[in-house]
């Protein structure tokens, strides 16, 4: 059987307040034809659907079209919540998702409550043990729902995670594809910066963890594609989309996966097309602006070194449109005259001198401080 495993959609994700909406629309667009030009019977979306808890309509409107528009090309469609998703969400629009084959995994449940889905897929058998991302906070919870009796007394995080993993697991055949669909950090598995850290290093977990009796593990909670060495086979699909500038240069993928049973999958990434690419330029304010006017449709991040002047990004945004983010690498503030006494000295004096210090000298900007002081030492007047 053949499987298509994304995550990490993000959609409703901004980038410096600038809507990418349109983006997610391309890219699952371009998903969805992958899914069906390769004839795929089961996509697989690991976790994090949106980039918020509470998506606006337009957010759930793109990825829930993109889902039924999975379900026409694929006979079944599997989604788990992501730590950015809000299961509670989830489970309400659940009954309306399972008449459209898209099955939904909210929060962590016991193999008899959902959480160990059983199909037939082109005459095969599958089982898929489904761990949406449980926090620190409800994983106790978690494992009283699933009955897992024993570990009410214990705080360790991983503890549960493999507990509920081998519950899951028992339902596992060998004439059967079995498949563990995880939004989770795994040891091996490497951020990219755009994650939230929050949710990734108090959470990791080892490979250890997942069933060795799983032929394919399909992760999500990483945004850049990657292989996590363990036993088994433990995939991160990553993002579709660069989401932030710590995935600047990452080339985004879907993976195809080939599964039978008793044999371990063979997995095959495919690259993504759509969506505007991230870029971080640097230099000088002339070396910014020449490298921006060459970057395309990119987005872009500069960092500007050298002498720097009053209105210089409101200029530099004005001529690259797609500059949404400036940063000023300056030299260390305040040493050089740290240990002067400045009392006695006048303030457009230690203004001027500030400015020096952060390589900004302006004397436009200088004259305006000055005049601030004068209006400020002005008699009131009735």
């Amino acid at each position: 059987m053949k499987i298509l495993h994304t995550s990490d959609w993000h959609v409703g994700r901004t980038i410096r307040g600038r809507s990418r909406a349109d983006e997610h629309r391309e890219v699952l667009a371009e998903i969805v034809a992958i899914a069906g030009g390769r004839e795929v019977d089961l996509v697989i979306v690991a976790g994090d659907l949106f980039d918020t808890a509470a998506p606006s309509p337009e957010s759930e409107q793109i990825v829930y079209e993109a889902l039924l528009a999975l379900t026409r090309v694929a006979a079944k469609v599997v989604i788990i919540a992501g730590n950015h998703d809000n299961p509670a969400r989830l489970r309400a629009v659940k009954p309306l998702l399972l008449p459209a084959n898209v099955i939904c995994g909210d929060y962590p449940r016991g193999a008899a409550k959902g959480g160990l889905v059983e199909l037939s897929l082109g005459g095969t058998e599958v089982r898929i043990a489904l761990m949406p991302f449980v926090s620190q906070r409800q994983i106790v919870r978690a494992t009283q729902l699933m009955e897992l009796e024993g570990l009410e007394n214990t705080r360790e995080y991983q503890v549960h995670v493999e507990a509920m993993l081998e519950q899951l697991a028992e339902g596992f055949r060998t004439d059967a594809v079995n498949l563990v669909v995880s939004h989770s950090a795994v040891v091996g598995g490497g951020p990219s910066g755009s994650e939230r850290e929050a949710h990734i290093f108090d959470y990791y977990v080892p490979a250890s963890v997942f069933p060795v009796a799983a032929n394919y593990v399909a992760l999500g909670h990483f945004h850049g594609c990657q292989r996590v060495p363990g036993p088994g086979l433990l995939w991160y699909s990553g993002s579709p989309l660069q989401l932030d500038f710590g995935e600047a240069g990452q080339e985004k993928q879907v993976l195809l996966v080939d599964a039978h049973p008793g044999l371990p999958a063979t997995v095959e990434p495919v690259p993504l097309a759509a969506g505007r690419r991230l870029r971080t330029i640097e230099g000088a304010e002339d070396e910014v602006l020449a490298q921006g006017l060459a970057a395309g449709d990119d987005y872009l991040r500069a960092t500007i070194a050298g002498p720097r002047r009053a209105g210089m990004a409101d200029e530099l945004r004005g001529q690259l449109p797609n500059l949404v983010e400036i940063r000023l690498a300056g030299t260390d503030p305040g040493l050089k005259h740290a240990t002067e006494a400045r009392a006695d000295r006048p303030y457009t004096e230690l203004f001027g001198e500030y400015l020096e210090e952060r390589n900004a000298s302006d004397k436009r900007v200088e004259a305006l401080f000055g005049e601030l002081l004068e209006e400020l030492d002005a008699p009131e007047t009735a």
